[in-house]
């Protein structure tokens, strides 16, 4: 009999001028690696990350390029979730972010604690 994965969620609050949005997709895809179901919740600065090239030029040697690790997380299976009210106060909306991310409430985060996710935040 399987069991689901355990749950983590990542929220990360640095934008591409900060080495923590870097290193919080290292500790989510390490996650990934790990078996863990991983969630990355941006709020504040850390929206301007999934806009469409936004993160294309931020490196923090000796991680991968932003942009790769977000490629990765996503394509291994990790979410992404925006704050909606940090989306409406930057004037951004769904059309400007990179495929796949979802404009969602705290409550969808909130809902994932109920249920015993654990969570850091960068």
């Amino acid at each position: 009999m399987s069991q689901d994965p355990r749950e983590l969620v990542v929220l990360v609050t640095r934008g591409t001028d900060h080495e923590l949005s870097s290193v919080a997709f290292t500790i989510a895809c390490g996650g990934i690696t790990a078996g863990l179901k991983v969630t990355a919740f941006l709020t504040s600065a850390a929206v301007d990350l999934v806009r469409r090239n936004a993160a294309d030029m931020a490196h923090v040697p000796p991680l991968d390029p932003l942009r790769q690790l977000m490629t990765d997380f996503m394509a291994r299976g990790g979410t992404i979730i925006a704050c909606p009210p940090c989306v409406k106060a930057r004037g951004y909306t769904q059309a400007d972010f990179i495929d796949g991310v979802e404009v969602a409430g705290a409550s969808v985060i909130h809902e994932k604690f109920r249920n015993g996710a654990a969570s850091l935040s960068f």
